[in-house]
């Protein structure tokens, strides 16, 4: 799905730059590493041939240069570090995808569902490496190289916390006495920690001062909760909005916040029996409506919304706090809007 269907105007206006560069930096890679990352991303089908339409969200660098248009930076300059965290980004979905035996993504066969495992993780590798070749291109943007050398800390940074999550993912992955507290501390790191990178990357490398940029990372952190926590929902209702979102997460028995928190405040027999559900090899699609109905019982899904909210409200809580007049801020503060009611 194209992002530009929804995405408030400033946001969407960036999409065709953001993609030549993307483009630019994974066509630099040796062609047969190209051809599979430019499938990856939707360009090309597995024989080469051009995807007309096809496009991903790129929510993280538009976030990253709205956050450099806030504080008065030029978007242009900073171009490259936005392209490094959408890079980013599919490193980690090609490897999700794997770690995952996910056969499908955006409704094609997974890169490893066609070139095998050791293929996709080293195009994986290939295309995290990208990522930093891309931020090294801010020198060619007129950005100082002590500038360049932060970005590259800050992004290595992040990129350390979302390992630290995907570890975390992987282990819980095993476990039914997962709490809320655990599973949301996981989540700041696999999900949030990237699009507070994406925010502050974005207001540091656009010369904001250090408290602004702090403010911004905080903005991207909250906001990157209230996205997860808006997916979790999706996965589990999604079909029943018509939103186009599989909701296949029971099927997959994923311990979203919903299952998680329906597993910690379930009544003693129904919790047994999600237990038994959870515990077995897959949970049938017969089975779904009943899990549904107990999840409802507890008020799972309103507990996930309103702390959806909550994180929002956070989000442009720091918005404010970084003393950007409102002109400034309106740009995000729609994205911020978009992303916790998006249908995708």
């Amino acid at each position: 799905m194209d992002i530009r269907h929804g995405l408030p105007d400033l946001g969407a206006s960036y999409h065709d730059a953001i993609r030549a560069e993307l483009e630019s930096t994974i066509d630099s890679s040796p062609p047969v590493l190209s051809s599979m990352l430019r499938y990856h991303m939707g360009w090309e089908d597995e024989n080469g041939c051009i995807c007309e339409g096809a496009s991903g969200k790129l929510i993280r660098p538009t976030l990253c240069l709205l956050s450099c248009r806030a504080v008065g930076g030029d978007t242009s300059q900073v171009m490259p570090a936005a392209a490094a965290t959408e890079l980013v980004h599919n490193f980690s979905l090609i490897h999700d995808d794997i770690v995952d035996g996910s056969d499908e993504r955006h409704h094609r066969p997974a890169m490893w569902r066609l070139w095998g495992e050791p293929l996709a993780i080293n195009a994986g590798d290939a295309m995290f490496s990208l990522a930093y070749l891309a931020l090294l291109r801010l020198r060619e943007r007129g950005i100082a190289h002590d500038r360049v050398y932060m970005a590259v800390e800050m992004l290595s940074k992040a990129c350390l916390q979302l390992c630290e999550g995907q570890h975390l993912d992987i282990e819980y992955e095993s476990r039914l006495d997962v709490t809320v507290e655990e599973y949301l501390g996981m989540a700041a790191k696999k999900t949030a920690a990237l699009l507070a990178v994406s925010s502050s990357l974005g207001a540091y490398l656009g010369n904001a001062d250090r408290s602004v940029v702090n403010s911004f990372r905080l903005f991207g952190s909250e906001l990157g909760m209230a996205f997860q926590i808006r997916d979790d929902i999706m996965g589990i209702w999604g079909s029943e909005e018509s939103t186009g979102k599989t909701a296949d997460d029971i099927p997959q028995k994923k311990k979203t916040l919903p299952v998680v928190y329906g597993l910690q405040h379930s009544a003693d027999s129904q919790r047994e029996r999600l237990l038994g559900l959870y515990s077995r090899d897959a949970i049938e699609w017969a089975d779904i409506d009943e899990v549904k109905m107990i999840l409802e019982g507890v008020r799972a899904r309103d507990y996930a919304e309103n702390l959806a909210e909550k994180h929002n409200h956070g989000a442009l809580a720091q918005l404010e706090a970084s003393g950007l007049d409102s002109s400034a801020r309106e740009p995000l503060l729609e994205l911020a809007d978009f992303l916790l009611r998006r249908a995708f």
